[in-house]
């Protein structure tokens, strides 16, 4: 598989590209000779320089400052590995960082790795996806160096029924890292999309390995319109899509709110795995527009209309239509 298997040496040269772009985010802009980082790191003085000069491949500006070491000026605008997992403060999630310039889908890449054998918190990230994918088999708008199409690689210990379960998670994390990231409001709206003023920012697509009675891995598929103009979406939307960028006037570093968001999935699996579904329930109910309102709810074989009670522990939709609750479990709804 082109692109992704990264052997031993490529591993350990990402480490400490890594931990060089560290310790100069710590000393914030100081020059640091090479013999210095030769004793921190460990590493020869020559080891350090072809480090150097893998960064700078990379799109890093080092200077190198006669007589007295190197000084970063400025990291690249492109995503880059070392860049988003400098510093990243986690447990499980983001461990091993695979960016790729261009694939299919990150789903499909990392849903591949996953059955490899790769190790659970694996992230796969594009720059662009030439088949994109979207819920119900819907593709994914996803042109070049504006967006964010990541896939993570969980293995938790769960019954396959309850591996829905991780699609709210993951929705979760993506409104905290945009409110943290801008000054934008995130809404949730069901089962896995990410709303701002009204207009889709975000679509989760999550995908499970499993047997009769345990999952074998999921896949957390996430795609954000981040820094995307109006003019590059499709003209054939179903519901009005937005990006950071055209609601908040700013652009964002795409490597910094991806750091954000691997923090957030991190921590809230971890509260999953230590307290369960309950927390997360909650979470995404409070940034959930739909209890209590009406709706119109699309399914593939039929449509209802009723009043939103909110979800229940696999995720399901709970529909009052004229006081029978309804589970659904997969469909498009319209508030009224």
């Amino acid at each position: 598989m082109k692109g992704t298997k990264l052997q031993t040496a490529d591993l350990d040269k990402q480490t400490f590209n890594r931990r060089i772009l560290q310790i100069f985010r710590d000393r914030k802009g100081d020059v640091i000779s090479g013999e210095e980082l030769s004793s921190m790191l460990g590493i020869s003085r020559t080891a350090v320089w072809k480090h150097i000069k893998d960064l700078r491949r990379l799109g890093y500006t080092v200077l190198a400052v006669p007589a007295r070491g190197y000084r970063m000026v400025s990291s690249p605008e492109r995503l880059v590995a070392e860049e988003i997992a400098a510093g990243l403060p986690t447990k499980r999630i983001g461990k091993r960082i695979i960016c790729l310039e261009e694939t299919d889908s990150t789903n499909n890449v990392t849903f591949r790795l996953a059955e490899e054998g790769t190790a659970e918190g694996t992230v796969v990230i594009a720059d662009a996806q030439s088949r994109g994918k979207g819920r119900l088999g819907r593709s994914w708008a996803s042109p070049k160096g504006v967006n964010l199409y990541c896939s993570v690689v969980l293995r938790p210990s769960m019954p396959p029924v309850a591996a829905s379960q991780l699609t709210f998670l993951s929705v979760v994390a993506v409104a905290r890292a945009i409110e943290l990231s801008t000054s934008l409001k995130a809404w949730i709206k069901w089962p896995n999309d990410i709303l701002i003023n009204g207009r889709k920012i975000a679509g989760l697509l999550n995908e499970m390995s499993a047997e009769t009675e345990k999952v074998n891995f999921v896949v957390l598929g996430i795609g954000i319109n981040i820094n995307m103009r109006q003019e590059q979406f499709p003209t054939d939307l179903r519901h009005p899509a937005s990006s950071l960028y055209i609601e908040s006037g700013a652009e964002l570093d795409r490597n910094r709110f991806i750091r954000t968001l691997l923090k957030e999935l991190d921590d809230l699996y971890d509260v999953y795995l230590q307290r369960g579904y309950g927390p997360v329930r909650e979470e995404w109910l409070s940034r959930s527009q739909l209890y209590g309102r009406k709706a119109r709810i699309d399914c593939q074989d039929r449509t209802m209309t009723g009043i939103i009670r909110g979800i229940d522990d696999m995720g399901a939709l709970l529909l009052d239509l004229d006081g029978r609750e309804e589970r659904i479990l997969s469909g498009d709804v319209t508030l009224l």
